[in-house]
């Protein structure tokens, strides 16, 4: 078990779910409007097509909006085309393919091509956006397209920066304008970046609307290791949440019918370019059922410890878990106890490990903090960075004095104490971790939300 797993799970978990306990269903009621966030062309469907057929036979409005075009999956490119696609030119008409797909496979399920909006932003690209490019840092660029703005004339928004308030513009606009009462989206526990940062920016959008509206929000999980299983065309067969996150989201599921389960295979087939690529795994997804859930936030009280005690794998999301040698996984540690606590002014966490810290491992802190009276880009956004002989800490990407937090540590504990001031005295906070070796991101934690006490 990684040290990431620390950071996973803040509060005792909620929505239990044993052996052969049954997950609540969810029921769309005739009064409601549905709201499909994907982060690339074909999760709509991976996660949703069934919801959405559901929600058109009951006449029910839908709107589905796509994060980014997908243009950086260079691997289903080059079996797509039968060669290499590194231009950008040929990128962004990649892009351009994925949409057409998804505006195919939107037919298959009956939405109308007026009912779907391509945001655009960069493929691979908006975990960075939501880390580095807020108010006043340049905008981010593109590795493989190699703009710094939306290039798409068919886009929602064509010319809009890679910039965290755009993407919060854009989502801003379509939820005023469509006033959805369940939104769809990614999961924070996903193991792809831009999965992870949908569910980041739409939350941030929600708090800023909050007077305004309050959908119930369904998160879906794509992409985590070994998991789903078994793979391959298996309709008859449950979705179940991976073993090591069952007792974590409170998880809900969507029951298909046969005539659902057929239209959302054919819908999947449409997104061609992905299919030809990883079909087996993407046919996982069509089962008997879609699954939902998200964490609660976790409430915190002063001076008052808030606590877990993960059983072994409890929490893991090791995005290479499975294809770690035995002699790479030698270098982790694992996780007996972890805590997060309001101590008089300062966010405080800890965490044991069952034995030191690797020298060539690394551990990432990010904590961002939100308030309402104050732009969300305008917020600290701080990493704290934990190696062997010391730490650094940065906002966005500059760095901070190392006095800004205080990090203590023992060969196998380690408290991170952060001033509120720092974080710009939030009402609630953000917060995730990593693990990296050799500055490439091994192990990862779910995105958790910290409720700050008003009067503290």
């Amino acid at each position: 078990m990684l040290v990431a797993i620390a950071w996973c799970l803040f509060a005792a978990t909620t929505g239990v779910m044993g052996q052969g306990t049954r997950l609540p269903e969810i029921k769309l009621a005739p009064q409601d409007r549905l709201l499909i966030l994907a982060p690339h062309p074909d999760d709509e469907v991976l996660g949703c097509g069934g919801v959405i057929q559901q929600a058109l036979d009951m006449k029910l409005p839908v709107r589905v909006v796509f994060l980014t075009y997908g243009d950086a999956n260079e691997w289903s490119f080059l079996v797509y085309r039968k060669h290499p696609v590194f231009l950008p030119g040929s990128v962004r008409l990649m892009g351009q393919v994925r949409h057409d797909e998804a505006l195919a496979a939107a037919k298959i399920l009956g939405v109308p091509a007026e009912a779907l909006a391509f945001l655009g932003y960069p493929d691979f690209g908006t975990m960075r956006i939501w880390r580095e490019h807020w108010n006043t840092e340049e905008a981010f660029r593109s590795t493989l397209t190699r703009v710094k703005a939306v290039p798409y004339a068919n886009a929602f928004r064509p010319g809009a920066p890679y910039k965290g308030e755009d993407v919060v513009q854009d989502l801003t606009t379509l939820l005023r304008e469509f006033r959805p009462t369940k939104i769809f989206v990614s999961h924070p526990a996903d193991h792809n970046g831009d999965h992870r940062a949908l569910y980041l920016f739409t939350r941030v959008t929600l708090w800023n609307l909050a007077g305004e509206m309050q959908p119930e929000v369904y998160p879906y999980l794509i992409h985590f290791a070994k998991w789903p299983v078994p793979r391959g065309y298996h309709p008859e067969k449950s979705l179940a949440p991976p073993p090591q996150l069952k007792d974590g989201p409170g998880w809900q599921t969507f029951a298909l019918t046969a005539e659902q389960i057929n239209r959302k295979y054919a819908a999947l087939r449409a997104h061609r370019s992905q299919f030809a690529y990883s079909g087996k795994y993407l046919q996982s997804f069509v089962c008997a059922n879609e699954l939902f859930g998200d964490y609660e936030p976790v409430v915190l009280r002063t001076n008052t410890p808030t606590s877990s005690v993960l059983e072994s794998g409890a929490a893991r999301a090791a995005e290479s878990s499975e294809t770690l040698t035995e002699t790479e996984q030698a270098a982790f540690v694992g996780v007996e106890q972890e805590y997060v606590r309001l101590e008089q002014s300062n966010l405080v966490f800890s965490v044991k490990l069952s034995r030191p810290l690797a020298r060539e491992v690394e551990a990432s802190l990010s904590i961002c903090g939100y308030r309402t009276d104050r732009p969300f880009g305008q917020m600290p956004k701080l990493h704290v960075r934990i190696g062997e002989t010391g730490y650094t800490v940065s906002n966005q990407d500059r760095k901070l004095p190392r006095q800004t937090v205080e990090v203590t540590r023992t060969d196998k504990e380690m408290t991170i104490r952060v001033p509120l001031d720092a974080l710009g005295d939030p009402q609630r906070v953000l917060t995730s971790a990593r693990t990296l070796l050799a500055d490439v991101s091994l192990d990862w934690a779910a995105w958790r939300i910290l409720e700050l006490p008003a009067n503290r």
